[in-house]
């Protein structure tokens, strides 16, 4: 098997193994093609990250690339639930956890730029925390996946199976763009996966927890983040 490197990916990879695996009517097999895509093309230059909302992504990607490398962005600000997430999905899927630290801890990073920061410049928070140290760790790989979804926000809604991050320069794929809500919810219920608590308490979207509160009844499920704050995305994917 011939092993993609990032000397050898390009745009014109990313669009046609979009347009192939576009057409695939199953939403379930569609994700897992593009994963097993990921894993003969990229091997072990192929890593998913996620937010450990829930194990969604990772089950898929243990079922189609088993061992594969799942990063986290321990950011110093998760909810204790998204902690306990992380470690209950590691101790039953068959996936690798790649836990990423940036160079500050909280206390330092008040120490440096002042306490609040996130209340402040959420940018910057976000970049130092979550943008630049997943920029560091994907320079080790040449190809990511994430669990983003058209129906999640009017910025995702363009979002493509496999496509080409001009910004890093690798290829990214992300296999469940298609799903629905519906097919999320049957998918974990089916398959018994691991979800964080806190969806049980009225939260929508799952991020830091100075910067993410519960939605109300009715609200866009990502209204509660940055609320109040003209910021909709942390960075990684825009």
């Amino acid at each position: 098997m011939t092993i993609t490197t990032p000397e050898t990916a390009g745009p014109e990879l990313a669009a046609a193994a979009d347009a192939r695996f576009e057409g695939i009517a199953d939403p379930v097999e569609q994700a897992l093609a593009v994963l097993r895509w990921a894993g003969e093309t990229f091997g072990a230059e192929f890593a998913i990250t996620s937010s450990m909302a829930d194990g969604l992504l990772a089950h898929l990607a243990g079922r189609a690339i088993p061992g594969v490398n799942v990063i986290f962005l321990d950011t110093g600000y998760h909810f204790a639930e998204t902690i306990g997430t992380r470690d209950w999905i590691t101790s039953v899927l068959p996936i690798t956890l790649v836990n990423v630290t940036p160079p500050q801890t909280v206390a330092e990073q008040d120490l440096s730029f002042g306490p609040r920061l996130h209340e402040r410049d959420p940018d910057l928070c976000c970049s130092l925390r979550k943008v630049k140290p997943l920029a560091e760790t994907l320079a080790n790989y040449s190809a990511w996946g994430s669990g983003i979804r058209r129906d999640e926000s009017p910025t995702r809604a363009d979002t493509l199976l496999v496509d080409w991050d001009a910004k890093r320069g690798m290829v990214k794929v992300n296999p469940i763009a298609a799903w629905t809500q519906g097919v999320v919810d049957a998918y974990i219920a089916e398959h018994q996966i691991p979800v964080n608590p806190l969806f049980e308490l009225g939260y929508g979207s799952i991020g830091c927890a100075p910067c993410t509160r519960p939605v109300a009844p009715g609200e866009d499920a990502r209204a509660g983040r940055w609320a109040g704050k003209n910021k909709i995305e942390c960075g990684i994917h825009s």
